[in-house]
């Protein structure tokens, strides 16, 4: 089976360091409550922050979350036994985009800790046009615009929900997965 993965909230725990720092951010930083919508994934929808304030955020924060991140808990026992079994991953990420750095961090948290993909798609801004591209059979993402973009257009998704995140109601192309252990029972039922 060909997957194609996301990093940021999937396979490296970046996501919930985003959050952390949006908050010290918006609290000691802004002296402000700014927060309009917990269940947005980016800050940039989650925050009433202007254009400007985005841009310190962005400036401030962004390297120190890439270099605090870690992989996720279990995803590398999980990874291992479905390369094992003949997976193919995908890499389909927007980290690079912003930041070069960070593309840079996230390669050197998978050389160290031996973990290689099969292909790699960095900066993408149109998750769709890659998964299309890549024939993948399924698409795991932590962000709920993107899976239900994707399950729209026909894309089997494992949608990686944080407890904050919006719910989405399951259907033929979006299950739902809080770890890597569902991934992993997923999998072995297909």
């Amino acid at each position: 089976m060909k997957i194609g993965i996301d990093l940021d909230g999937v396979v490296m725990d970046s996501e919930t360091t985003f959050r952390t720092y949006d908050e010290i951010f918006d609290i000691d930083i802004l002296k402000g409550n700014n927060l309009v919508n917990r269940e947005e994934p980016k800050f940039q929808e989650r925050y009433n922050w202007t254009e400007e304030q985005e841009k310190e955020f962005i400036s401030k924060y962004f390297l120190t979350i890439s270099r605090e991140s870690n992989l996720m808990s279990g995803f590398t026992a999980v990874y291992k036994r479905l390369k094992e079994q003949g997976h193919e991953f995908v890499v389909v990420t927007a980290r690079g985009g912003h930041l070069k750095e960070m593309k840079d961090d996230a390669i050197r948290i998978l050389e160290e800790n031996k973990i290689e993909f099969d292909k790699y798609y960095w900066g993408v801004e149109d998750k769709l046009e890659i998964c299309k591209k890549e024939n993948v059979d399924i698409m795991i993402d932590d962000d709920w615009k993107i899976i239900k973009r994707l399950a729209e257009n026909g894309v089997k998704t494992l949608y990686f929900r944080d407890v904050n995140l919006m719910k989405l109601e399951e259907n033929e192309y979006i299950t739902e997965v809080n770890n890597w252990g569902d991934i992993y029972r997923y999998m072995k039922k297909k």
